[in-house]
Parts: structure tokens; sequence; C-alpha cells
């Protein structure tokens, strides 16, 4: 994962915008917690991506605060003229072990294929879901909510390894 970027105020208020355009939406509407499934998934997948060490999801995860800082940062100057760019605390959710990284592998190709499938205001929400796991995720206050994540997605890994060479299909 890219740790040199850390993500400021400014980014950090981008975030939370889009948190909130998708929460807004389903405040509005019926509540039904389907409607959030399509930013679940990419939330989650964002969030489980700042554990990565590397590959395709450590490297957008990483990429992710940058976005966010530049884009919070012309959106905060175009509107107050002020330049904030200061980083804020930086944490992290924890790490995969080599079971956990199946694991998020399957969930990124089910999340892949979940995409593929759906209409063009699901395809955002989704986006922007894991447009805003992977940033909020930077922050030390989310990623310390969420250091369970990691541990839960390795222990499902090693019940499926378990469960694997327990049949014979290992």
């Amino acid at each position: 994962m890219n740790t040199a970027t850390g993500l400021s105020l400014s980014g950090l208020a981008l975030a939370v915008l889009v948190l909130a355009a998708n929460l807004r939406r389903w405040w509005k509407g019926n509540r039904d917690p389907k409607d959030l499934a399509h930013f679940g998934q990419g939330f989650a997948l964002g969030a489980l991506a700042t554990a990565c060490a590397g590959g395709l999801l450590g490297w957008l995860a990483g990429c992710a605060p940058g976005i966010a800082n530049s884009g919070g940062q012309k959106g905060v100057s175009g509107l107050t003229g002020a330049s904030p760019s200061s980083p804020i605390a930086r944490g992290s959710i924890g790490s995969l072990t080599e079971e956990g990284a199946v694991v998020v592998a399957i969930f990124a190709v089910a999340v892949v294929w979940s995409w593929r499938t759906a209409k063009k205001d699901e395809k955002k929400r989704l986006g922007g879901g894991l447009f805003c796991g992977s940033t909020l995720c930077a922050t030390a206050g989310i990623a310390g909510m969420l250091t369970w994540l990691p541990e839960l997605v390795n222990t499902i890994g090693v019940q499926g390894r378990t469960l694997a060479e327990s049949q014979g299909w290992l």
C-alpha cells in the first residue's frame, strides 16, 4: 500500500460528501437495506484493499487518498480561497494472511461480476463505496473501528482451508 500519501482534511470532506450523498438517497427512499447493497459491497472491498500489501487492490487503496486530496483541495480552495493540505492522522485496519488474501481475491471477483451486471446508478454507488472505503479507512478513527474486518476475513480463509484439507481437496 502507498503509505506516503496521507489524507488531508479537504480529502476527508470529499469522501464524507460521497458517503452522505449515497446515504441521503437511501434515507429519503424507503430505507430498505438492500438499497445499500452496492454501496456496501464497494465500501467493504475498499476497506479490505487498504489491508492489501500490494497488488492492484493495494495500489488502488494507496491512490485513493491522493485523489481525494486533489479533489477536496480544488473544491475547498475554489469555494473559500483557503488551501488546506496538511495530512490528518493515518490509520491501518490490519493485514491479511495468505488465506485472508484468497478470500479478498474471491470477494473482489464477485464485486466485479456484480458491477458488470449492475445498472448505471448501481455502478455509481459501487464506485462511491469503493472510494469511501479505501479513503475513509486511511483515517485513524475509521481504521480503528474496522480492525475486526481483516481478522474476520483471515478467519474465514483459515476455516475454508481447514475444510478443504479435511475433505481431501488439497
